[in-house]
């Protein structure tokens, strides 16, 4: 799975659109893929888990390429559907950056759950607690990341690092947007355990 995200990063980097941030964004993404070698061996993880986390970075990796701001989603569903996405609800802004957020409140809970109740002894029931509230710090460190970035960049980098895109509550959003995949998450878990129980 590394050495396929390790080939997506490559892929998607290769004559990327805005080439400075597409780094910027994957220069992270290349720290965790390196970390998740002994942390996999350390702490292996089930299929469904590391489902999750692939789907997550790929999401990331098809962002960093676009620069988030400009994934051409609706040329994608012109040439699928013959329809346009952002023309159907009316969108004046590219939410791809908002589909990832929330994408990641969905799909980090079980590989946190897993680590939490497998490998540091927690009661399903408590890592089912734990894992929301890692999940929601790490949304809130990405976004304070994310801010101080923007405020050693020139404006107009940071603006576009930034994907706001002219919504000043673009941060506040996209943790909403990540508690909310969280808290669907935790009670799709929830009650695939009371099912099995």
């Amino acid at each position: 799975m590394i050495l396929l995200l390790a080939l997506v990063i490559l892929a998607t980097s290769w004559g990327a659109l805005y080439p400075r941030n597409t780094y910027l964004q994957h220069g992270p993404t290349a720290v965790l893929l390196l970390a998740a070698i002994p942390v996999l061996r350390r702490w292996p993880l089930s299929d469904a888990a590391v489902g999750c986390i692939f789907v997550f970075f790929l999401l990331h990796s098809i962002g960093a390429r676009y620069s988030y701001s400009f994934v051409p989603y609706d040329d994608w569903a012109r040439a699928i559907f013959a329809h346009d996405i952002s023309g159907s609800f009316g969108f004046t802004r590219n939410h791809y950056d908002r589909l990832v957020h929330l994408c990641f409140g969905l799909l980090a809970i079980r590989p946190v759950r897993e680590i939490a109740s497998r490998h540091f002894g927690m009661s399903p029931r408590a890592a089912l607690y734990v894992a929301p509230a890692f999940v929601l710090t790490c949304s809130a460190l990405y976004e304070i990341i994310e801010w101080l970035v923007a405020v050693i960049m020139s404006p107009a980098d940071a603006e576009a690092y930034n994907g706001q895109q002219g919504d000043m509550f673009d941060g506040q959003k996209d943790m909403a947007l990540a508690a909310l995949g969280t808290i669907l998450a935790t009670l799709w878990s929830r009650r695939s355990a009371r099912q099995q129980a």
